[in-house]
């Protein structure tokens, strides 16, 4: 089947094998208004991209330091339980010590 492809369905879908596309009879050539461009839209839309793609970014460098934060925190919290722990265990070491040398001292 020889039949030329439209639009719709191309014979191809590989750009380098397509004919390439011929002006229109229907506007006259440079019909576009001289001061239309589209660098600047493209502009913008390459800089939200660039901000979209940095948000993920930031978002997990956030929630990283909200761990790290999170886990000095907790780090600090067995430190002090383990103190008092200690704390509590030397006082009852040296009150056992003050009863047995009060003991040695009454025999």
């Amino acid at each position: 089947m020889n039949t030329a492809g439209t639009i719709d369905r191309p014979l191809t879908h590989d750009p380098k094998k397509q004919a390439p596309m011929k002006p229109s009879t229907h506007e006259p050539a440079g019909s576009a208004p001289e001061d239309f461009t589209t660098s600047g839209a493209k502009d913008s839309r390459q800089n939200r991209t660039r901000e979209m793609q940095l948000i993920p970014e930031a978002l997990a460098r956030a929630h990283m330091h909200d761990r790290l934060y999170e886990a000095e925190r907790e780090r600090r919290a067995v430190r002090l339980v383990t103190a008092r722990r200690m704390q509590r265990r030397a006082e009852r070491a040296s009150m056992r010590a003050r009863r047995a040398l009060a003991m040695a001292v009454m025999q």
